[in-house]
Parts: C-alpha cells; structure tokens; sequence
C-alpha cells in the first residue's frame, strides 16, 4: 500500500519551503492527476509521484544530488520501486529510459507546467484565464523569456507522450486552471 496524499504532502513540506517550489510541486501534481484520469489510471499514485518529484530539490540542488537523494530518503520512508523510479526518471541526467506511461506524463508536465506558470506571470491579469495555446507558444520561441526552461525537454515530452504539442500544452493549462487559486492565478 503506497502513501496517502497527506503523508506525500507533509513529506514534501518537510523538505521544501519555498513557495514556488510547492506550487510547482502542485502544479504538476495537477496536471499528472488530469492525465491518469484520462486514461484510467490510479490518480492518487500518479499524483502522489508528481508531487514528490522534486521534494529533494531545495535541500539537494546539483545534479549530483538531485533526485538521487530524494529517492534514497523514498526508500527509507517505504515508497515503493515503481514509484522511485517514476521520479529518478523525470531527470534526463539519472538515465533512466521512461518506459511507463506515468514516467511519460511526469516527464512531460514537468517543464511544461512551471512554463504556462511563468506565461501567466507576465501577463497583465497574471491569471491563467488568459493564458492560450497560442501564448504559450509565442513565448516558447523567445529565448530570453524563462530561458532555464528546456523548449526540448517540453517538445521531447509531448513526444514520448504520443501527444501533439498544442493538445498537450491546452490539457495542461485546463489542468492548472482547476486549482488556479491554490497557485495564485
């Protein structure tokens, strides 16, 4: 039996304090547990992974670290192998191949969820109401804007996804839009 929502939450604000780390953490929770209801998945599982998947980052921020750390603690604190793994896989850099359908879409919502986030801060409402497909990728062509943000590792995701980019880009902004006043916008 894997952890509830609560235990993954308190162990993640074990680990983090900052805000926009937890609303990144919540913003991809998001749009992970929109993509397992989408297709049928174990919603609870798949977001529980999504909001654990950088829970290490602010205490370990290397690449040597990151998240080679956090799934030491996972292991320590009962998480099982499937869910470790999902997460060890969302960071290019553990070589890890993403052969699961989670390990897809966490790959995929990562980079992609803190963009549409950093779009919806530039705009003048700062509200994801305003935030479109099209603006979205406007931005993504502006190198200067957001630029630690992988445009590859975005394309890259919606790829190993199956999904075209624009579909995938819209889902995850309906996805955001359902808990907009959690992450302020």
């Amino acid at each position: 039996m894997e952890k509830d929502r609560n235990f993954c939450h308190n162990l993640l604000t074990e680990f983090t304090k900052s805000e926009s780390l937890l609303k990144h953490a919540y913003s991809v929770e998001a749009c992970v547990r929109e993509y397992a209801k989408k297709f049928n998945e174990d919603e609870e599982f798949w977001g529980n992974v999504a909001l654990l998947h950088d829970f290490d980052y602010e205490v370990y921020p290397t690449m040597e670290d990151h998240p080679f750390k956090g799934q030491e603690i996972l292991k320590e604190r009962g998480f099982s192998e499937e869910f470790r793994r999902a997460i060890l896989s969302h960071a290019d850099h553990a070589n890890i191949v993403r052969e699961t359908q989670l390990e897809k879409v966490l790959y995929a919502c990562d980079e992609l969820s803190g963009f549409i986030t950093a779009v919806t801060l530039v705009r003048p409402s700062k509200s994801l109401d305003e935030v479109s497909v099209k603006s979205v990728k406007k931005k993504m062509k502006d190198k200067a804007f957001a630029k630690a943000v992988s445009r590859e590792d975005i394309k890259r995701g919606a790829e190993e996804l199956g999904i075209d980019l624009d579909e995938h880009i819209a889902f995850c902004i309906e996805a955001l839009k359902k808990i907009k006043d959690k992450l302020g916008l």
